[in-house]
Parts: structure tokens; sequence; C-alpha cells
């Protein structure tokens, strides 16, 4: 046993930081959410974009505090660079305004197919993150391990979505430049949110193998 956890074992742990990482799994799942309504004709771009970066400023206020925990705190629940990386990950996540604002930027009034399809999964993927932490706070390393399991799957999933879209797009001899340009845009921000999503399961899978 480290000398770090020797110290853990015999001084209160600062548990507020598993509600933080809460928290923001939360978030994120919300902004997933929030761009899964762009499939409601009824809701625009624009509104898509506004709910999203205001999800995006939440997040960021929770990662700011998170950093500032860390500054301040002797004894972390985990190692403090778990902390911060697992936080890091999870606000990454929330780069989904990037979507949002290449619809607008673009002019993409309604999702193609391929970009449902991806939006759902990252639905999925933003759902299993936000049961997962809590199976950290109560130290549930089996349950961590399989959400990772479940994510990785996900994030393959749409990997072959965002291929198969992608291929498509530049063997349509009638579809213009422009077009092209712009749903790939687009479909590149929304395989890199469950890319990012992947990440955040991966470091779960890894802080179980660690701390089972």
């Amino acid at each position: 046993m480290g000398l770090q956890a020797v110290v853990r074992w015999f001084l209160p742990r600062e548990d507020h930081f598993y509600g933080f990482l809460e928290a923001q799994a939360d978030v994120a799942h919300e902004a997933a959410l929030a761009v899964a309504r762009f499939k409601d004709e009824s809701v625009s771009a624009e509104d898509v974009r506004s709910a999203v970066q205001e999800l995006e400023h939440k997040g960021d206020k929770i990662a700011h505090e998170v950093e500032e925990s860390i500054a301040r705190t002797f004894v972390t629940p985990i190692d403090r660079e778990d902390l911060q990386k697992l936080s890091q990950e999870l606000d990454d996540v929330l780069d989904l305004n990037g979507a949002a604002r290449a619809c607008v930027l673009y002019g993409v009034e309604r999702p193609t197919a391929p970009m449902v399809g991806l939006i759902d999964k990252l639905v999925e993927c933003t759902d299993v993150l936000k049961k997962a932490l809590p199976h950290l706070r109560a130290h549930e390393y089996t349950a961590l391990i399989e959400a990772s399991r479940e994510v990785r799957k996900l994030e393959k999933d749409g990997d072959a979505v965002f291929r198969s879209a992608v291929s498509a797009l530049f063997k349509n001899g009638n579809i213009d430049a422009k077009q092209l340009l712009r749903e790939r845009e687009v479909l590149e921000h929304l395989e890199n949110s469950i890319d990012y999503c992947q990440h955040v399961g991966s470091t779960l899978a890894n802080l179980a193998i660690k701390h089972g």
C-alpha cells in the first residue's frame, strides 16, 4: 500500500468529488437529449445550439469547481490526477455544441438519417455514463467495467454509421461540394462526441481495475 493510500485510510475523504462527476455526466446526457430534439421538425438548429450552449456553460462551471476543489483538498477519494482526467473527459463530451454550431453555420436545417443515427447513439452513450458514475462512489467496479464495454460497443456502432455516411456522400455524384462538406462536418462533430464518451468509459474501466 502506497503512502497516499495509507493517508487516505486514516483521514476523512472529500466525497463531494463524486457529486461533481455525477453532475457532469448528468449535464452531458441533458445536452445529448437537447441535440436529439433536432429530430423534431418544430425545433430549429438555432434552438438546439442555444440549449446546448447553456448546458455547456453549466458543465464548464462544474469542471472549474472540480479544479478548484482539487487544488485546496489534501485527501481526495481517488488520485487527483484521475479525478482531473475524468472530469476533463466528461467536459469534452459536452463538445456537442460543435455539431449544433455547424448546423447553424452551414445551414443544415434538418438532420439526415445518418445524423439521426449518430444522435441516437450519443444519447445511449451518455445515458450509460450517467447511470455508471454512481457506481464509482459505491466502489461497484464490475458495473463500471460493464458500462465501459457497453459504451465501447455503442462507439463502434456509431463509427460504422459515420464511415458509411461519409462514404455515401463521396460516392454520390449528384451531391454538390457544399452539401458534402456541411454534412460531413456535422457528422464528424457527432462522431467525436461519441468518441469522447468512449474515453470516459475507458477511464472508468481503468479506475475499476486500479481500485478493484
